[in-house]
């Protein structure tokens, strides 16, 4: 019982629950739903129609709708009114008929553009595609059958040409028999006949007739003649030729091609160079060579060759095929649901050939594009702020030449509270896709409460161009998330604009694209879930004005004066925000369209130079301190017109009869006319007579018969033309007779009683004689001629005339010619004659002089100027004929370079694109038609040299035997070295990413392709790049090369490892030990051990030595070189029985041209690169600790002896950018600067003579364990001294000068010797001794091959032991740098120098040497030198 219970109250539930369902179903059918699109499209368009005059016509048209449906047409754009029209009326289905069509030479008024409108009432209208109605004229002959010969088996064209449009209606007959087509007799699309492959049965009467055009019209009578085949050849001959057609896709073309000739020639066709097959039913072959081609597509088009060839020759021609494809939709717009405010987009996209244009139309009325209507993407219509009357039909309208075609769409604007639909989705921009009310979707009505109105709508933000607005949430939100709604319009306007917030609960938006200086009206609508609610109230807000530049100028007002003068006045803006600095006036001649102006300081302007009765706009903008402001708008004047500059054109007299003549003429220029003209002045006189007559004719009569002359009388007449402001120049006199008697002219004249030919090779010479009843009119002769017919060519000669010559035919060809005598009437009957030309002659075996004087003049790296004479021209070398010349050109490297030739017709070639630093030869020769010169005589010409465009190659690093630390880099040249290559720079890092300044360089002179890098630390990746360089500078780098230095080095320890300092300064702090450790062995320990053992033994024995030999003296000059040079620390390592070692620093010196060249600064680059860490103050410390950094980051150095045991760590030091003039010339002589190596060494390199670095030398004796300032110091110039900042920016610290005196200079010679790989070897200088110069002759140089090298040198002889003779220096008149004026500014400085001009040697030459105060520790430092050898 209890289970039967709840059985029933669960039945009872599920019912409730069912109805409750049904009933909230009926409550939403019941809301309002959206208006169906109507079905409303064209179902028959108009279509193109050629109409017979006095037919009927008929334009289809008819459409398919629901609802009652109105139709009209438009003719030509306009709508056609047909109430009382009892010709033209509208059938019940929509299409215009026409009861019989109306066309004459003045009233054509059936003939023209057509279009249907279907409209249907309240809801809106639709156009058709636009339709043309042509009307037949009337047949008229361009040409008519001529009687013709063809021999058996051969081709003949019968000529008929008729109007384009009535070729379909011509026909022919034979005998007065309808003539069958078939694929041997082809009808041409000009309407004349082919007949291929005569027979006996072609002979006969051909003519051809236009028939059902209202009017029959038949040409004359013309006879074939069918000659027998004589079996002489004939070379090929076109009869008739393709010309190039344009036709629609899915029409058939007929391309003509007609060939005459012995044996019959063959007819092929080529397509894009390819041959062309026939194809059943597509592509055919008729009429002996005609192609025809069916349902075209728009792969047929292209270039189509026809060819003809027999046994003799082979000719061909070519004509192009244009495909044109009418537009077609690829996409068609759709149909639009949307709300008032809301943005669409109706989609328009097509395709076709030409591309077709597109516009647009709503309910029949073109669409203008404005500030609401926009077309967008090309094709797109877009339409802002949509209103009520928006709704309506849009139609997308697209044309090209082939056609055009038209698609529809409807826009349906629903009230809010309806839904927009969800299917078929709206076309919206991605904006208005927030503009569907949230939640709205699928729901037909509110299912609670709305918000209330926001509150406190405010215009947070105003600028010129946007407005950002803020408000509160509503009072009654029903809802947690809200979103908003911003209406916009411009004020005074009911165009309306929605923007929605981003996100819900979101309540302020940003405006933007607003205009400065406009009004807008703002309000503000919340949505929650039930939809919208209410609305706040308008809040009005202006832009800001563009406060900036000035307004436009008011009150702009032009005046014309005169006929080439306007004068314009404005007034001061109102806003000028601002002084107005000018005014720009700018001016626009409307015929031609280009804008000018003009600047103002005042307010008025008169604008001269203007061309006569012209249309001219002007307007006027205002400029002040921030710019130009707005412009005024354009207004427009005419000048005023004037009296005509210029005479009528085409001037001409024709004799009527014996009293009458004909005048004609063309109205002067248009630029010469200065107005409207309105009439014309002819003024004429009898003979020699000065007495005039005068007539005058209206504006646009451009004749006038002058009668009542007298017979056979001479006349001559001039005309004017005249405007409203007088009459302009006349033309010059020109004479005409008139008759004895008066002449028929009521019917064509007789045939020329005689006609004559005299064939040459390329002409053929025609005379003749005048009918034989010369009582008919005779105005001209025709003369026809072609190969094989006579209407090929058509010349028109003067009826005076009585002979005329052909030109430019073909020799050795058959031509038949015509001629007849014409008047007003028509052409009379034609005299026939033929003549074959003569063979070609054989060309005059005189050859022409060769052109002289030839000259190639180089005018850069890449250009040559040719220029001759040419012998056979007149003394002034002016060229009158037709003749040319030819310009060839080669060079021999590489040796299998091709000759290039060039045609020119002056006297001078421009050859551009050589190599450079290249030898090219040139020749000339002369052309002249067929006659033509040998080669003149050869000149040369060398292009200048360019810096090197490719970067050397074949790169590769090795390290050396032995010597793990030192590596090899090998190269090969560039490609293209563009010169001669005088150097490389090879720059190195560790970091391949680094800056190209960071890196360190290592300059080779010369054209060597190897060179070798010391002192590397072990075990460290390094990057190689090389450039090349010439004497126009340097070119690219090559790819970075990696090379790794091995981990270990399998020498024995020496003195001075790797890491290890040493210093006379205790104060300072440099590195630390760098002894490597290799394995933790007893073994290792004693080598140590012993090495340190030695070492101290050496270092006692060394400084005991040196303590023996000091004297008082020398401690005194000790003690005051510490006092001023304490500051100072001076670094070196110890050589194991090695010479003195001289390091060249490189704080001060810098390169100076010898010859104070007038280029006070040379192309520098600067190479900023730290080498040595000599002088690195203790805040640089950091870089300590990090000993492959600090070894390998060394400016350039002098080269150290290959077994020398020196490291890095003992010369770290910042180096001063490296000066590199790489424009200098090699002819100039310069200074550089060279480290002195120790005797021994035969293996370094020498250094670029471009190349200085600042450098500063001291002498360090072997047997001590600290080093001694070297006293001597090279001369230098003010300049050097003095405003060299350059050279020493990058010096940590600067040495105090020890005081001297004049008679404190000391010369310290020394002698730079060169190896021949390019070493530098100098004899070490003594230290203090008492003030000379010295002016000895050079020492022998210490090296067997010290002069080898190509550099010049020279050698600081070395100082007498014994002798402190003081010698007078004499000038060096070519080394001022030599010459000592004044005190030394630097502390103890050694520089050697070598002037070098990179290809000659000179002497050595003495060099002055300032030093310190005399000390007499000279003889014994020679001493300790010489122990050392």
């Amino acid at each position: 019982m209890a289970e039967r219970g709840a059985l029933s109250l669960l039945s009872l539930l599920c019912l409730t629950f069912l109805y409750t369902e049904t009933t909230a179903a009926k409550h939403v059918d019941k809301a309002p739903a959206a208006q169906p699109f109507s079905p409303f499209w064209f179902t028959v368009e108009p279509q193109e129609t050629l109409a017979i005059r006095g037919n009927s016509a008929l334009l289809n048209c008819s459409t398919h709708s629901d609802a009652a449906t109105r139709v009209e047409w438009k003719k030509d754009g306009t709508f056609m009114s047909l109430v009382s029209d009892e010709r033209r009326r509208i059938l019940p289905d929509g299409s215009l008929f026409f009861t019989h069509v109306v066309h004459s030479k003045h009233n054509k008024p059936d003939e023209g553009t057509y279009q249907c409108v279907a409209t249907i009432d309240n809801l809106g209208s639709i156009s058709s595609r636009t339709a043309r109605l042509s009307v037949a004229g009337i047949p008229r002959f361009v040409s008519q059958p001529v009687p013709s010969t063809v021999r058996l088996g051969d081709n003949q064209v019968m000529a008929c040409e008729v109007n384009s449009d009535l070729v379909p209606f011509t026909r022919w007959e034979k005998d007065r028999q309808p003539l069958e087509l078939n694929s041997r007799l082809v009808l041409l699309p000009s309407g004349a006949l082919v007949v291929s492959n005569a027979t006996e049965a072609d002979a006969g009467l051909y003519r051809c007739l236009v028939e059902n055009v209202g009017s029959s019209k038949s040409s004359d009578e013309a006879q074939l003649q069918i000659l027998p085949e004589t079996g002489e050849e004939r070379k090929p001959e076109f009869l008739v030729q393709p010309v190039s057609v344009t036709k629609t896709v899915g029409a058939s073309v007929l391309l003509p091609c007609m060939a005459s000739g012995y044996p019959a020639p063959h007819v092929r066709w080529m397509f894009d160079d390819k041959l062309l097959e026939e194809s059943e039913g597509r592509v055919e072959v008729l009429g002996g060579g005609s192609l025809q081609i069916s349902n075209l597509t728009e792969g047929d088009a292209g270039v189509y060759t026809c060819m003809a060839d027999n046994s003799n020759a082979t000719i061909e021609v070519q004509a192009q095929l244009t495909i044109q494809v009418p537009p077609q939709f690829v996409k068609r717009p759709a149909n639009i649901y949307a709300h008032e405010s809301m943005d669409i987009i109706f989609e328009c996209e097509v395709s076709g050939s030409p591309a077709p244009t597109v516009k647009w139309v709503k309910n029949g009325d073109a669409v203008i594009p404005s500030d609401y209507f926009k077309i967008i993407k090309e094709h797109n219509l877009q339409v802002l702020g949509l209103v009520k009357s928006d709704e309506g039909f849009y139609q997308c309208l697209a044309e090209n030449d082939a056609g055009n075609i038209q698609s529809s769409a409807q826009l349906i604007i629903l009230d809010h509270d309806v839904a927009l639909p969800s299917f078929p989705p709206p076309s919206l921009t991605p904006n208005t896709t927030d503009h569907v009310t949230p939640g709205s979707g699928g729901v037909a009505s509110p299912a609670g409460p709305t918000p209330s109105a926001p509150r406190d709508v405010v215009a947070s933000l105003v600028s010129t161009r946007f407005i950002k607005l803020t408000w509160r949430p509503p009072a009654e939100p029903h809802g947690d998330e809200l979103t908003y709604s911003v209406f916009y319009s411009q004020d005074g306007t009911s165009r309306e604009r929605v923007v929605n917030t981003s996100r819900p609960g979101e309540m302020q938006v940003t405006i933007q694209n607003l205009m400065p200086d406009t009004k807008y009206r703002f309000r503000v609508v919340a949505h929650n879930s039930n939809g919208q609610g209410e609305s706040s109230a308008a809040l009005k807000v202006a832009t800001q004005a563009e406060v900036q530049v000035p307004g436009p100028a008011p009150n702009l007002l032009a005046v014309s004066n005169t006929p080439t003068s306007v004068s314009l006045s404005w007034d001061t803006p109102v806003t000028g925000n601002g002084e107005i600095l000018t005014y720009k006036v700018y001016y626009t001649d409307q015929s031609i369209g280009t804008e000018q102006d003009v600047d103002n300081d005042g307010l008025s302007y008169t604008m001269t130079g203007l061309k006569k009765n012209t249309e001219y706009s002007f307007r006027v903008v205002a400029n002040n301190k921030h710019g130009p402001g707005v412009s005024t708008e354009d207004i427009v004047v005419r000048t005023l017109s004037d009296v005509p500059s210029g005479p009528p054109q085409n001037f001409t007299l024709e004799v009527q009869n014996s009293k009458s003549i004909m005048l004609r003429w063309q109205p002067p220029l248009q630029n010469a006319q200065n107005g409207e003209i309105t009439g014309y002045k002819i003024r004429y006189r009898k003979g020699s007579r000065r007495s005039e007559a005068a007539e005058l004719t209206g504006g646009t009569q451009l004749y006038k018969l002058i009668d009542g002359l007298e017979r056979g009388t001479e006349y001559t007449f001039r005309v004017s033309a005249m405007t409203v402001n007088g009459t302009g120049p006349a033309t010059e006199w020109t004479t005409a007779e008139t008759f004895e008697s008066d002449l028929d002219e009521s019917r064509v004249p007789d045939q020329p009683s005689s006609l004559h030919v005299r064939p040459l090779v390329n002409s053929i010479v025609v005379s003749w004689t005048p009918p034989e009843n010369q009582d008919i009119v005779v105005r001209g002769y025709t003369i026809g001629y072609g190969i094989g017919s006579p209407h090929a060519q058509t010349i028109k000669v003067d009826y005076k005339q009585r002979y005329y010559t052909i030109e430019n035919l073909d020799p050795s060809s058959h031509y038949v010619i015509t001629l007849k005598a014409y008047n007003n009437v028509g052409e009379g009957i034609p005299v026939y004659e033929s003549a074959i030309t003569r063979p070609q002659s054989v060309p005059d075996p005189t050859p022409m002089m060769p052109p002289v004087g030839v000259q190639a003049s180089v005018l850069s790296h890449d250009t040559i100027k040719v220029t001759w004479a040419d012998n056979s021209l007149p003394k002034n070398q002016k060229i009158t004929d037709n003749r040319f010349y030819t310009v060839r050109w080669k060079t021999n490297i590489p040796a299998n370079t091709k000759v290039k030739m060039a045609n020119t017709t002056s006297l001078n070639h421009m050859v551009t694109g050589l190599k450079p630093n290249t030898l090219y030869e040139f020749s000339v020769m002369v052309t002249k038609g067929r006659r033509t010169s040998t080669w003149s005589m050869t000149a040369q010409g060398t292009t200048f040299e360019t810096i090197p465009s490719s970067s050397p190659k074949d790169v590769t690093v090795v390290s050396k035997e032995n010597k793990p630390r030192t590596i090899i880099v090998n190269w090969q040249p560039p490609s293209e070295a563009n010169g001669k290559i005088t150097g490389y720079i090879i720059y190195y890092s560790t970091d391949v990413n680094a800056e190209v300044h960071d890196w360190v360089i290592e300059p080779v002179v010369g054209n060597r392709l190897t060179h070798q890098i010391q002192e590397l630390t072990l075990d460290t990746t390094y990057y190689f790049k090389i450039q090349a360089r010439n004497s126009k500078g340097m070119g690219p780098m090559s790819e970075a090369v990696q090379f790794r230095t091995p981990k270990t080095s399998n020498l024995p320890s020496k003195p001075g490892p790797a890491g290890n300092t040493l210093t006379n300064d205790p104060g300072s702090t440099v590195g630390k030990s760098g002894v490597g450790s290799g394995e933790n062995s007893i073994l290792v320990i004693v080598i140590i051990v012993s090495v340190g053992a030695f070492t101290i033994i050496v270092v006692v024995v060394g400084a005991f030595l040196c303590t023996r030999r000091t004297t008082s003296h020398q401690k005194k000059k000790r003690a005051a070189s510490k006092s001023s040079n304490g500051s100072h620390k001076y670094k070196g390592n110890s050589k194991d029985l090695k010479p003195p070692d001289l390091w060249i620093h490189h704080e001060r010196l810098e390169l100076k041209p010898m010859d104070k060249s007038p280029e006070p600064n040379p192309v520098m680059t600067e190479t900023p690169i730290p080498r040595a860490s000599q002088d690195i103050t203790p805040a640089d410390s950091g870089l300590d600790s990090n000993p492959h950094l600090q070894q390998r980051r060394n400016s350039y150095r002098g080269h150290e002896s290959e077994d020398s045991m020196s490291t890095l760590a003992g010369r770290r030091g910042m180096r001063p950018k490296m000066m590199m003039p790489f424009d200098a010339q090699p002819p100039q002589p310069v200074i550089s600067a060279h480290p002195i190596h120790s005797l021994d060494n035969h293996h370094h390199h020498y250094h670029m003579g471009s190349l200085a670095s600042p450098t500063r030398s001291y002498l360090y004796h072997q047997g001590s364990g600290h080093l001694r300032p070297h006293a001597c110091a090279t001369p230098i110039s003010h300049l050097d001294r003095v405003d060299s900042t350059e050279s020493v920016r990058n010096t940590p610290s600067s040495e105090p000068l020890p005081p001297a005196t004049a008679s404190s200079q000391v010369s310290c010679p020394s002698e730079i010797l060169a190896d021949p790989e390019g070493s530098y070897h100098g004899s070490t200088t003594t230290e203090e001794e008492p003030s000379y110069t010295s002016n000895l002759p050079p020492h022998r140089s210490a090296h067997p091959h010290a002069h080898a090298h190509p550099l010049k040198s020279f050698a600081v002889p070395a100082i007498p032991a014994s002798s402190h003779q003081t010698y007078e220096s004499s000038a060096l008149p070519s080394t001022p740098l030599l010459a000592q004026t004044g005190l030394p500014t630097h502390p103890h400085v050694v520089k050697t120098a070598s002037i070098g001009t990179l290809g000659r040697t000179r002497t050595p030459m003495a060099v002055t040497v300032p030093n310190a105060p005399d000390v007499p520790e000279t003889s014994k430092m020679l001493e300790d030198v010489d122990s050392f050898h």
